[in-house]
């Protein structure tokens, strides 16, 4: 497999005009003193953008550039890939949700359900009226979001080494024993230790499982 995937296109419209423009603007600014403040920066962008919106020679500008740019995309597949299409699925999976939990800016909702009780919302000090309609956000918010990248990544790992092994033990002695009727059968022999950790691998599993479907759930939430 070959995979070239180039960078995101530069996206322009009225907001993006508005924004530079207003370059001293900064639409993520938070006023810690009074957080009512917070969005006026950004009002007073989008304030802009609203008149530049009407402008439509300004929006037939932006739709003929926007539609000339094109993200480099090229994937080559050998026949080899789909041998495994779990394991060669798992080494790309597992270092993108790892470097997305080292370079995240944000962080989804997540269901309390999902997590440890720990790390959920009810487990956190409560919210003021005030924080709540400030829209602040619990101090587990993105301590449920790691947990769950930790799961998932850990998850698709799995799938890209022989996990199996840490629960087997002992040696295999397997030997050929032939019977009256003239048919054989496989016995354990005088060495035979070999064990399997049957409990321990189920539960393994079921982890393994939960992560995956934490990435069917939140799939659309990598974004952060």
């Amino acid at each position: 497999m070959k995979v070239n995937i180039g960078p995101y296109v530069d996206y322009i419209g009225p907001f993006q005009i508005a924004e530079n423009i207003l370059f001293w603007k900064d639409p993520h600014k938070i006023n810690k003193k009074n957080p009512l403040e917070s969005h006026k920066d950004s009002d007073d962008i989008y304030k802009l953008c609203e008149k530049l919106v009407k402008i439509k020679w300004l929006i037939r500008l932006c739709e003929w550039y926007n539609d000339r740019q094109k993200r480099k995309i090229s994937v080559k597949l050998h026949s080899y890939d789909t041998w495994g299409a779990d394991n060669t699925l798992a080494f790309i999976i597992t270092p993108i949700l790892k470097k997305l939990k080292e370079d995240k800016n944000g962080g989804p909702y997540v269901d309390d359900e999902d997590v440890p009780e720990e790390l959920r919302s009810t487990s956190a000090p409560p919210l003021t009226e005030e924080e709540r309609k400030c829209g602040n956000l619990d101090d587990n918010h993105f301590k449920r979001w790691d947990w769950i990248l930790d799961e998932m990544a850990w998850a698709f790992e799995q799938h890209s080494i022989n996990w199996e092994a840490q629960f087997e033990s002992g040696e295999s002695d397997i030997l050929v024993e032939e019977m009256e009727d003239g048919l054989s059968k496989l016995v354990n022999g005088p060495n035979h230790t070999f064990k399997v950790d049957s409990e321990g691998m189920k539960k393994h599993k079921e982890r393994m499982l939960n992560g995956r479907l934490l990435f069917a759930k939140y799939y659309e939430c990598l974004w952060a």
